[in-house]
């Protein structure tokens, strides 16, 4: 009952967040692929600062203890993307599997209600200099099983992913994460 309530959430989300929404570009029973890109006004060096920061920009609603501070990531080999929980509690919602500062992150795990599930996932951000700031590419590739299709998922996980780059994006750009930024498609 609890994972219904998780997707309900998450699938009202997606309405709430259709303008910074991206594009779920494959989807099937098996798995989905969502992506996502916006351009900065800062070097790709910059952006990285920021990217490992997520406490400065994930949004609290989408966490476990609901407080964006509790979050931290170690970009190193097999660092955590994790959150503190009371109690000396913690939450892993992705493991570093690639870290090449200023050009890319990569990490393997599932988020939010795809965690409870056989499902695993793999984000690469990508940051590529451009004229005037820096591209960032927002890839996330999920695959596994759950109790739920699929396919029902991929729209509301692709909005909470975009909006976590927004927020990021906004944050680099010198903005609170919650003033809107357009995507690029």
């Amino acid at each position: 009952m609890k994972l219904l309530s998780i997707l309900g959430s998450a699938l009202a989300l997606t309405v709430l967040a259709a303008p910074a929404q991206a594009e779920v570009v494959q989807s099937s029973e098996l798995g989905f692929v969502t992506s996502d890109s916006t351009i900065v006004k800062a070097a790709p060096d910059e952006v990285w600062d920021d990217l490992v920061e997520p406490s400065e920009w994930w949004n609290p609603d989408h966490s476990y203890s609901l407080d964006a501070e509790n979050f931290y990531l170690d970009a190193y080999e097999a660092g955590c993307f994790c959150e503190s929980l009371p109690d000396d509690g913690f939450a892993e919602h992705m493991r570093v599997i690639h870290a090449a500062p200023g050009k890319l992150l990569r990490m393997s795990g599932a988020i939010g209600p795809l965690q409870s599930e056989a499902i695993t996932g793999t984000l690469s951000i990508a940051l590529t200099p451009v004229d005037g700031g820096t591209k960032i590419e927002w890839t996330y590739v999920v695959i596994g099983y759950g109790r739920f299709p699929m396919e029902a998922i991929a729209t509301a996980v692709d909005a909470v992913q975009s909006e976590q780059l927004m927020r990021l994006a906004r944050l680099v750009d010198n903005a609170t994460p919650q003033v809107p930024v357009q995507p690029i498609h």
